[in-house]
């Protein structure tokens, strides 16, 4: 079937593919960097061991070392996916050197340390999201915001009112504004004794870093809350409860975030999403592939990234109220390959849910036609999708579906080989 018919057979069911194409390209998809290095950084000992919760497996050849070998990746991915790609940097991807004044630990970063990232991000005609780094680092005791220790927490928060500086920086320069994620890996392996003082001193230094100075249009906070991770099974403080209730308490300076591996199996972020949109104006996602827990896998075009991007539509998502984000870091395969392939099956999830009849289907829902609604939305799964999708990735100049694996083989032969 040629894209020809494709749309002549979405047509008659009313929808305009070109329409859809046109929207999806102008929504943007932030590419996380640090699936490129496997989460080491810049700014401390690359062969560090993770902290905070994050563990990385595999050892394919062809990690990125060096902030140049990184940009290079990352300029490899956007030649391969279609759409907008923003990038999304962690703190510790600061790019210090003679230049800038050499060293500095992370209380002391300055907007200049990013300085290189905007070029890149600038040359490209890409937006920068940021991360404060609340992990991989000694002064992880192991808490951090949370800390009982008075000068741990200083030395973070101070960390926290740096990174709010920096993403106005992104802001400013690039022209969008930036999403500015709090997360951190703070919580306890075995039973706590005190679960709520943790959470008070963690909620006191959330307000002390947001007390900075920022323009909330430009740049936009996010508390990112977590279920569990390695080390701090028992009790994490920054839970889904903190996370939304400090969200809604102060709407006028921050937003939630999900990330769909951060929650019990059985739930899924899909249903979350019109949940919290009936609340907040605006909310930020991370979206991975969890496999009974937040482990991170690449996103695939499987049922729940199709359901979820299905709710970022239907909601109204694409046009600014759902800040949408990668998160995922695989080490046990090509990594160009892992960041494309999720990159380009969220796109393909956001393209199919923009195939979808949702005004039709959801006026069979509400007059009660449940039947005919099972009916339409099982007959859907059958049509002609995939010529759609390479149209899209042709209008995108980028390679279709089963053209681009072998520019993957070419770089790992030419540039990635050459590493080790």
């Amino acid at each position: 079937m040629s894209y020809q018919e494709a749309k002549e057979r979405y047509a008659a069911l009313g929808v305009d593919t070109q329409a859809a194409m046109d929207r999806l390209r102008k929504a943007p998809l932030s590419l996380h960097c640090w699936q490129g290095d496997d989460v080491r950084g810049f700014d401390t000992d690359p062969d560090k061991p993770l902290t905070g919760g994050i563990q990385t497996t595999g050892n394919y050849p062809g990690r990125a070392r060096t902030p140049e070998e990184l940009m290079a990746d990352i300029d490899e991915v956007r030649r391969l996916v279609p759409g907008t790609p923003k990038m999304n940097l962690h703190a510790s991807y600061a790019i210090m050197n003679e230049e800038n004044g050499g060293w500095v630990d992370r209380d002391k970063l300055e907007p200049k340390h990013f300085s290189a990232w905007v070029d890149f991000c600038r040359e490209h005609r890409m937006g920068c999201d940021f991360n404060p780094t609340f992990f991989s680092h000694p002064k992880c005791d192991p808490l951090t915001l949370a800390s009982p220790n008075k000068d741990t927490r200083d030395f973070w928060i101070e960390h926290g009112r740096a990174c709010i500086r920096i993403s106005t920086y992104l802001a400013k320069e690039l022209g969008q504004p930036c999403i500015m994620n709090i997360w951190t890996g703070d919580g306890f392996k075995d039973i706590p004794a005190d679960r709520k003082g943790p959470r008070e001193r963690y909620r006191e230094s959330i307000d002390a870093i947001l007390s900075e100075e920022y323009d909330f249009t430009q740049v936009k906070p996010c508390i990112e809350s977590k279920v569990f991770g390695i080390g701090v099974e028992s009790y994490t403080v920054g839970s889904s409860e903190f996370a939304l209730s400090y969200a809604a308490f102060n709407k006028d300076r921050c937003i939630p975030l999900m990330d769909n591996g951060h929650y019990h199996p059985t739930e899924v972020v899909s249903d979350k999403i019109p949940a919290l949109l009936a609340f907040f104006p605006e909310i930020a996602l991370h979206i991975t592939r969890p496999v009974r827990w937040d482990s991170d896998h690449v996103v695939l075009f499987d049922d729940e990234t199709r359901e979820l991007c299905k709710e970022i539509v239907r909601c109204g998502g694409l046009e600014g109220r759902v800040h949408m984000a990668l998160d995922y870091f695989d080490a046990s395969i090509n990594r160009i390959s892992a960041w494309a392939t999720g990159f380009r099956n969220t796109e393909k999830a956001l393209l199919y849910a923009l195939l979808t009849p949702n005004e039709a289907l959801k006026e069979l829902q509400d007059e009660g036609r449940f039947t005919e609604l099972m009916v339409r939305q099982e007959e859907l799964k059958t049509e002609p999708f995939g010529e759609v999708w390479n149209e899209y990735c042709r209008q995108c100049g980028v390679p279709e579906d089963g053209t681009w694996f072998g520019e993957i083989e070419r770089y790992e032969k030419e540039v990635l080989s050459a590493r080790n």
